[in-house]
């Protein structure tokens, strides 16, 4: 019986999008990102016992935008969901490195 190598989740990303660096890798993991965004916002959302139309009228935009920000859907503002985390009374908290060893931090 032959023993079969365990892989991390690491090693299988690497094996099957890229490494980290490549092109596909980086667009892999920033819509993994916008994915739990959008899932975090989902969950907010129904904790909060508002139907997307509700959310919608808080933020002042229509059901739609709601299902595009839930559902990763790539075109939606930085200013909508940031109205979307107030809306809901969540901190919102950002921070940005830069390659140049600069920080920014936004709460």
């Amino acid at each position: 019986m032959t023993k079969m190598k365990t892989l991390t989740l690491e090693e299988l990303t690497d094996k099957y999008i890229g490494a980290k660096g490549t092109v596909d890798r980086e667009q892999f993991e920033f819509d993994l990102k916008l994915d739990i965004l959008g899932d975090m916002i989902k969950k907010a959302r129904k904790e909060k016992n508002l139907t997307q139309e509700q959310l919608g009228k808080l933020v002042g935009v229509q059901k739609a935008q709601i299902s595009k920000i839930e559902n990763n859907t790539k075109n939606v503002r930085l200013s909508t969901i940031i109205k979307v985390f107030n809306a809901l009374k969540a901190k919102v908290k950002m921070t940005i490195d830069f390659d140049t060893n600069s920080h920014l931090e936004i709460v």
